[in-house]
């Protein structure tokens, strides 16, 4: 029997795709901190090792006797973190999995990256795996620290590591226990919903659909190559609607031009620096101005096509926080 390690096996994406892993038939660990929250995982028969990617020791311990590796852990929320945080632990961290992988003799890794370790492009075509990463890196730290994550990854495939790269695009879906992606409906449940919205657009995906994405790389995706993961491209405009009518709510919200958007980002910017707590920072309003669409027809091909709807993602999502007291 295959034994598979999940990195980061406690958080949202990773504890999916253990989940996942064990409802096919596989023997599941996961590498967790002493301090992770075990909500998530409760309920799954997989065995646990308290370990930090930062940790040589603790990596060799965990991957004793594994197949495959999915490493999921990483800094996402990166709006609540310090880049140099971002960098060590996306990039150092990856880094480390990997040779202690080739030390351990694991058959092979599946990384999970971003879709915001892609490039843009000028002419507004749809971006897929062949766009290399072209954004200023302190626009986007965190897009940044996952390319060079990436480009890890290709230094191990050349030494002779069987590795596939994953770049998932918005993640939804229930069990976002830090509340990254799926905040916009806790937002709205909570009655915060925001009268503008920037003009730009972005692709969502369910988190169970890129779970099983994940389970079908370790299966039969090739050896070195990226696969996007996205269900469906839509405006911000048409995804706050959609959350709206998903939680039983309405939402007229005015588009704003992209200046006025760089303007408020940044008066955020400057809030920050004072201290002042908000739940996003100015880079981030910058990039909402943008369409980052992608096309992940290559993952539909040869992983399989997402399968849940957005509409049912957000009502299990609303419903899932509700039936865990944040709502």
């Amino acid at each position: 029997m295959i034994t598979a390690l999940v990195t980061g096996g406690t958080g949202f994406v990773g504890s999916h795709i253990a989940r996942a892993l064990v409802e096919c038939g596989y023997q599941v660990r996961i590498l967790r901190r002493e301090t992770s929250r075990l909500d998530a995982v409760s309920d799954i028969t997989c065995e646990h090792y308290v370990g930090d990617v930062m940790d040589m020791d603790s990596l060799r311990e965990a991957m004793e006797d594994v197949d495959w590796v999915f490493h999921v852990a990483a800094v996402a929320d990166y709006w609540r973190n310090d880049p140099a945080r971002i960098y060590q632990v996306n990039v150092d961290g990856t880094r480390h999995v990997l040779l202690a992988a080739e030390e351990m003799g694991v058959q092979r890794v599946i990384f999970t990256s971003s879709a915001a370790s892609m490039g843009y492009r000028d002419d507004l075509r749809v971006v897929d795996e062949t766009v290399r990463f072209n954004y200023d890196q302190h626009l986007t730290p965190y897009g940044h620290s996952k390319f060079l994550a990436e480009a890890e990854v290709y230094r191990a495939i050349r030494r002779g590591l069987d590795c596939v790269i994953l770049n998932p695009t918005v993640i939804i879906g229930p069990g976002d226990l830090n509340q990254i992606s799926s905040s916009v409906v806790i937002e709205f449940a909570r009655g915060n919903v925001p009268p503008t919205m920037p003009p730009g657009g972005l692709t969502v995906i369910d988190v169970r659909d890129v779970a099983n994405a994940h389970i079908a790389a370790a299966e039969r995706g090739r050896t070195g190559e990226r696969y996007l993961l996205g269900a469906l491209n839509l405006t911000h405009k048409a995804w706050l609607r959609l959350t709206a009518d998903a939680i039983g709510m309405r939402s007229r919200a005015i588009t704003l031009p992209a200046p006025v958007v760089y303007l408020v980002a940044e008066i955020a910017d400057l809030l920050r620096r004072f201290n002042v707590p908000l739940p996003l920072e100015g880079n981030q309003l910058r990039l909402s101005t943008r369409m980052m669409v992608f096309n992940c027809q290559k993952s539909w091909r040869e992983l399989g096509e997402p399968r849940i709807e957005l509409q049912t993602s957000l009502r299990d999502t609303y419903a899932w926080y509700k039936a865990h007291g944040d709502l």
